[in-house]
């Protein structure tokens, strides 16, 4: 029986609070041992949002009270087999990393800046964190040996929010 290396991947947002801690649990989880994931931000915020630990609580079951925000410098020397961008300032700043990664973009709307009830923030969560889902999904879809830069850009075009699709809620 042979070992297969989990793929490093790198999931990256500007503040590492909400949408990149959202995804790397979601992809830790549903990975079940095929990649060994971990979230950055260009300017973290130093702590995680409350409703993103919420949400992967509520929704997914998945514990992740020691999800820390961290800056992206930490990982300057690692090499990644993919790195993620989940936000737009993040793929515009995003560095080149070591190696030369399959780099690709899952934008999704930052639910930590939605205005209103709490019940409307909630909202905001679990719409992103069920796009999330949906990408890593797909990703963990993939047969073995499958990983490439046009899947992996593919799967950032799945999953779009009806808001971001124009469509009325």
């Amino acid at each position: 029986m042979t070992s297969v290396t989990p793929l490093k991947i790198l999931i990256l947002c500007t503040g590492n609070s909400a949408r990149s801690i959202i995804g790397e649990y979601l992809l830790k989880t549903k990975g079940k041992g095929r990649f060994e994931v971990h979230s950055a931000g260009a300017k973290p915020t130093g702590r995680v949002n409350p409703l993103a630990l919420w949400v992967l609580k509520d929704r997914f079951g998945i514990d992740a009270r020691d999800a820390r925000s961290k800056s992206w410098d930490e990982f300057k020397d690692v090499r990644f087999d993919g790195v993620i961008t989940v936000c737009d300032n993040a793929r515009e700043s995003c560095p080149l990393w070591p190696g030369k990664p399959v780099v690709a973009h899952w934008g999704s709307p930052d639910p930590a800046t939605v205005q209103g009830s709490e019940e409307e923030a909630k909202r905001a969560f679990v719409d992103v964190a069920l796009q999330i889902n949906r990408r890593v999904e797909l990703l963990c879809a993939l047969p073995p040996g499958s990983f490439d830069e046009f899947r992996l850009r593919e799967i950032g075009q799945a999953a779009k929010l009806a808001s971001e699709a124009g469509m009325a809620r």
